[in-house]
């Protein structure tokens, strides 16, 4: 069994498995440790699939413009799988004037940024989707977000990484790292295993925290339940990324026909104690919710749903980045829901940043550093 690499990368999520393709396909020797059984069996792998910029944390929309620049129109053909990714727009949807007030505000500063997004009255919002109701009073628009299919990209990437000579080891549960000279050098897994690298990733959602604890770092995170539910397939009604000013759900229509819809339940569990599972209190009031913005639903069967824990940290933007403290040590977690759409993106500057290299865009704004207090 390989135990030595030139990087570790701890979690084989979507963000971890573009790491590790990234580092392969520049010839670095790369080794993944998946607690699970199966990689991307996490909320990689089942989240509401959203590749936008729009309503995202002005820190974070660096990432989410490059990819959808740079990497998402060509990720079919670069990792050899079709990851459905389409670019339809995105209508985050409102029915009050209070909504149109929080969708002001995001389109502003989103604007100050340097995205292409605008207001738009209902009649404009029906007209780009014929089939929204007549409650919806403005939205607002961006062209060029989309979504993709988050269980078929994370694994191109994984099987793309695997082509180029990374290794997985999965059932490899990471409990501690060990520095060697006041270095990150050594990942410890739950069976006793010692793997040592010159680099580590630290990329296990919440996990991450647990772990970073035992080289001394805390990162202020806590988890939420999201969840999920499906609905049956039918033809094809429109393509666009839907949201609410509320956030109280998004989603989209499928390529096999099935609407997918994220819901939040409400819960939040700080210490994950609580197996994670499905509301049908969470799940008949969001479907009310989306019968009130898309009433041509209403005979929808739904056939599936399920829930999981996200990682939010104190502000809602993730940690990504070396730690200062400890040396070799690359920390990245705490996605608050929002990893999917800058997952190509993260998995560029992470393995860039692991090879010593400047990374295409700037990263400071995601220190693990900026929770401390000023001295």
């Amino acid at each position: 069994m390989k135990k030595t690499a030139d990087v570790i990368v701890v979690g084989g999520g979507a963000i971890g498995n573009a790491t590790a393709y990234n580092l392969a396909k520049n010839g670095v020797d790369v080794l993944v440790l998946e607690a699970d059984e199966v990689v991307g069996n996490g909320g990689s792998s089942r989240n509401g699939g959203g590749v936008r910029q729009s309503g995202r944390d002005p820190r974070e929309l660096p990432l989410a413009i490059y990819g959808i620049q740079h990497i998402w129109p060509n990720l079919k053909d670069e990792l050899g799988m079709d990851v459905e990714y389409h670019r339809e727009g995105n209508l985050r949807l409102g029915r009050t004037e209070a909504h149109r007030a929080i969708l002001n505000g995001l389109t502003d500063r989103a604007v100050e940024c340097g995205l292409d997004v605008r207001m738009v009255e209902g009649d404009e919002a029906r007209e780009i989707c014929p089939y929204l109701s007549d409650a919806v009073l403005c939205a607002s628009w961006c062209a060029t977000d989309g979504h993709a299919n988050p269980m078929l990209t994370t694994l191109a990437f994984y099987r793309a990484a695997r082509r180029l000579g990374a290794v997985y080891h999965s059932g490899a549960k990471v409990t501690e790292i060990k520095k060697q000279k006041g270095r990150a050098r050594q990942v410890v897994t739950e069976d006793g295993d010692v793997y040592e690298a010159d680099v580590i990733v630290l990329a296990a959602g919440y996990g991450s925290r647990a772990i970073a604890n035992t080289v001394g770092l805390e990162v202020p995170m806590h988890t939420q339940l999201m969840e999920v539910i499906v609905t049956e397939g039918v033809a094809p009604m429109f393509w666009q990324m839907l949201g609410t000013a509320d956030a109280d759900f998004y989603g989209h229509q499928s390529d096999h026909g099935s609407f997918v819809f994220g819901i939040t339940g409400g819960y939040e569990d700080f210490s994950t104690a609580v197996r994670p599972v499905s509301s049908s209190i969470a799940a008949s009031s969001a479907c009310r919710v989306i019968l009130g913005y898309f009433p041509i639903l209403e005979n929808l069967k739904i056939v599936r749903s399920w829930a999981g824990w996200i990682d939010v940290t104190a502000d809602h933007v993730p940690v990504f980045g070396p730690v200062e403290e400890v040396p070799g040590l690359i920390l990245v977690c705490g996605f608050s829901g929002h990893g999917f759409g800058i997952c190509p993106t993260a998995g560029l500057l992470l393995s860039e940043l692991a090879q010593g290299q400047t990374p295409t865009l700037p990263v400071d704004a995601f220190r693990y550093d900026r929770f401390k207090a000023p001295a």
